[in-house]
Formats: C-alpha cells, sequence, structure tokens
C-alpha cells in the first residue's frame, strides 16, 4: 500500500468505512462475535514469531526475519480486529479496521493524553504498512542480503506493537 492511500485512509473516515463494506461484500474480512481464545491465540502467534526472529537474527537470516517481524505484528492486529468483532482474510481490510477502530480522531488535547495509552497512533499505522512492504521484499524479491540493522529495528517496532495491542486488549 503506497503513503497516499495510506493517508486518504487516515484522513476520510467514509472512504474507510466503504472499503470495510467492500470488503465485507467481497467475504474478505466478517463480523464475528468477540473470541477471547483467538484472541489469546493470535498473540502467542505474534510472540512466537518474535521469537523466531530473535532465534535467527544472528544466524543471518535476514529475510525470514524481516518477514517473522511482519507476521508478529500482523497476528497482533489480527487479534485487536477480533476484539472489535471482526475477523479478516485480507490484510488491506485488516489494516482498515485498525484505522477505523483504533486511529485517533475526533477527540482533544486532554483526551489525546489520556487515551494515548490505549490507542494506536499514527507512527504504528505507518510501521504495519512499512513491514508488510519489508516482507513484500524479504518474500518475493530476488535480493538476498539485508542488513541487520533494519532487521532490529523491525524487531523492536513490531515488539511495540504486540505490547501496544495486549495493553489495548487487556483494557479493552
Amino acid at each position: 500500500m503506497n503513503i497516499k492511500y495510506l493517508h486518504k485512509l487516515l484522513a476520510d473516515e467514509i472512504f474507510v468505512s466503504e472499503k470495510i463494506a467492500n470488503y465485507l461484500d467481497e467475504k474478505v474480512l466478517f463480523k464475528q462475535p468477540k473470541n477471547k481464545d483467538e484472541i489469546t491465540g493470535h498473540l502467542l502467534k505474534a510472540d512466537n514469531n518474535l521469537k523466531f526472529v530473535n532465534d535467527n537474527i544472528d544466524l543471518g537470516h535476514y529475510g525470514w526475519c524481516i518477514t517473522g517481524c511482519y507476521y508478529a505484528a500482523y497476528h497482533a492486529a489480527l487479534a485487536l480486529i477480533i476484539l472489535k468483532g471482526f475477523y479478516s482474510k485480507n490484510h488491506d481490510a485488516t489494516l482498515c479496521i485498525l484505522i477505523k477502530e483504533y486511529h485517533k480522531k475526533g477527540v482533544n488535547s486532554e483526551e489525546i493524553e489520556l487515551l494515548n495509552n490505549f490507542f494506536l497512533d499514527y507512527q504504528e499505522i505507518l510501521f504495519y504498512v512499512e513491514s508488510k512492504q519489508k516482507r513484500e521484499d524479504a518474500t518475493y524479491s530476488s535480493m538476498i542480503k539485508f542488513d541487520k540493522k533494519i532487521v532490529i529495528e523491525l524487531k523492536i517496532k513490531a515488539a511495540l506493537f504486540i505490547d501496544k495491542a495486549k495493553q489495548i486488549i487487556r483494557n479493552g
């Protein structure tokens, strides 16, 4: 997903709602009751993916580590959307639900400060999009050499995203 499209999603609630309706019609996004076992399962998968990254980073398997970072964040995102009564089979649909349900909108400064610990901010959504692109590069590109520094940065961002998701779920 390009940044221009992401900015349109972040700025236009009607556009996000239309995208969600389309994804529901296409049956790649589903409404479902909250399921605590599924939420827990996705958070365990997120943690397991981070463990995989930690176990493989020093072995130099950077492409797989980037993919692991992405899927760690994606499973945390799935846990968040399940908390809101959705299930997704599409990465962009998942992102739309994250934006609709968790992105800070229409609140004053005091409310932003108070809710800061419970809602995803713009940088976390950008990380989600950025890590998806890195995962696509690692999975489909013929490049075999990735920078360890990038992998470490993505691992830290994935861990922070997962921690934020866990905090939201605990408080949700």
